[in-house]
């Protein structure tokens, strides 16, 4: 009746709990029976449109019920969902929708993208129509659902095709590793174009029958207003989001007693962070994953955080990893991508000879059998001979009072044929560089220590959140 895809999940649930809140957005509920209705409106709409199996519909827009709408709307008659991130500029867009070439261009009007050719418009009487789901043939679980486009850190990004077997595995392997509840409700402040937010708590909070809350972004008032208001118990945010959280004056009273889970990833998660978290009674559940895992790779459940603190976690239930001889995480499972879209290149560098998936992220392993990532395979730099892994360095300084953020890059040295330079975001006072050096000399060995310090205000990121490395390096050459 309605396929083997995630398509069907609206109709799903509309049966079993027609009445229950599948989303909030800006104070106006919809119910399951409501989110199907507007489904399969709009897949009928798409139909009409001529989108049929295997064409792509890209989504343009800050998080809001449309993008829901056609999320399933689009895997629900077979097409492939394409969510661009917004914040691009018009010929970073142009590249992306020239590269997945979508039949229609879902947007909002704050957003119309340059050269699209059919678009439909998020307007007032949104989707319009409704009625039963356009007659459709079942999609194949293995059949493409999702091209979702890399940050780009080491040139044009790439398309990442995601099957609808692979979000579901992903789904799979939440529901084990997070007590999801029938009645949660999860905050969903994260940009939805991005894996992390869209696999690992929309759509398992769906399946599940909870609610999700839905922000157009994030702001740290706005999002304790909603904790208590509506009395979140999960959500998703990067290492910055929750940081900026603590930071805020209503930190200490507002009233958090509501909140389970709070899931962390997209890049390490200062220690100093989770402790701040723990101190108030709050546990940051760090995960490693990436785009091309649907996402998710390791986990560490909340019960373990206390005790194994910076630790990515163990595999997660359904997904198996491996160290390579240089370090590098390799992982295989239902849930890793088939390859990169018009990328056949792409596609066969990133696996093993034996099929395993090249992440390029350092890890080490430690007795308890819980993974540490230590770096990208591109940062690892080589210092008198011994290797130098960023992340370990940039942990021990974030551990300092007076560092709010730090990234560490490796730049050619007469001596050492490499050494650190790092670059220091202060916190309430100043740092110094001779301070910093001492005090990680205490933490580590001499030869990870940065023999240069640069101070600023903010660090350069990519729309996901990571720090994007590679212009931190062309500041050095250009300082040089």
């Amino acid at each position: 009746m309605w396929g083997n895809g995630i398509g069907g999940w609206p109709a799903r649930r509309a049966l079993m709990t027609p009445d229950r809140t599948a989303l909030v957005f800006e104070g106006r509920s919809t119910t399951y029976a409501e989110l199907s209705r507007r489904v399969n409106a709009l897949a009928s709409r798409l139909v009409a449109a001529g989108v049929a199996a295997g064409d792509r519909v890209a989504y343009l827009g800050q998080n809001h019920p449309a993008f829901v709408d056609t999320l399933f709307a689009t895997t629900l008659v077979g097409a492939i969902f394409v969510p661009l991130n917004f914040r691009l500029t018009g010929p970073e867009l142009a590249y992306q929708l020239t590269d997945a070439a979508p039949a229609v261009l879902v947007h909002d009007p704050a957003h119309p993208a340059p050269g699209a050719t059919r678009t439909i418009e998020v307007d007032a009487d949104w989707p319009g129509g409704g009625g039963d789901a356009p007659a459709a043939p079942p999609v194949p679980v293995d059949a493409p659902a999702m091209i979702l486009y890399t940050s780009g850190t080491t040139g044009r990004p790439k398309g990442a095709v995601l099957s609808h077997a692979n979000l579901i595995w992903n789904t799979a392997n939440v529901l084990v590793g997070v007590d999801v509840s029938a009645d949660e409700v999860t905050l969903v402040s994260a940009p939805l174009f991005h894996i992390a937010a869209l696999a690992q708590t929309l759509l398992p909070t769906l399946a599940k029958g909870g609610c999700a809350v839905l922000t157009p972004g994030f702001d740290p008032d706005h999002c304790l207003d909603l904790v208590e208001r509506f009395r979140v118990t999960w959500m998703f945010g990067v290492a910055t989001m929750y940081a900026t959280l603590a930071a805020s004056p209503r930190w200490a009273s507002a009233d958090l007693s509501s909140l389970r889970e709070l899931m962390c990833g997209g890049a390490p998660v200062p220690e100093s962070l989770i402790r701040t978290y723990l101190d108030r009674g709050l546990v940051l559940s760090q995960g490693y994953g990436m785009t091309e895992t649907a996402p998710g790779v390791t986990y560490l459940e909340a019960s373990r955080t206390a005790t194994h603190i910076g630790s990515a976690g163990l595999p997660v239930f359904f997904t198996d990893v491996r160290l390579s001889d240089l370090g590098e995480l390799e992982v295989s499972g239902p849930n890793v991508t088939p390859g990169y879209w018009n990328a056949p290149d792409a596609t066969a560098a990133a696996f093993t000879p034996d099929g395993w998936f090249r992440t390029g992220d350092l890890a080490r392993v430690d007795d308890a059998g819980h993974h540490h990532i230590v770096g990208r395979v591109k940062d690892m730099y080589i210092s008198g001979g011994e290797n130098v892994y960023p992340a370990e360095v940039e942990n021990a300084l974030t551990g300092h009072p007076d560092v709010a953020e730090a990234a560490v890059i490796g730049v050619p040295d007469t001596k050492w044929g490499e050494t650190g330079h790092a670059f220091v975001v202060g916190a309430a006072a100043a740092p110094e560089a001779d301070a910093l050096r001492a005090y990680l000399r205490e933490r580590l060995a001499g030869y990870k220590v940065p023999t240069r310090f640069t101070f600023v205000t903010s660090l350069p990121r990519t729309a996901s959140g990571k720090v994007h490395k590679p212009t931190l390096r062309t500041e050095v050459r250009r300082d040089r």
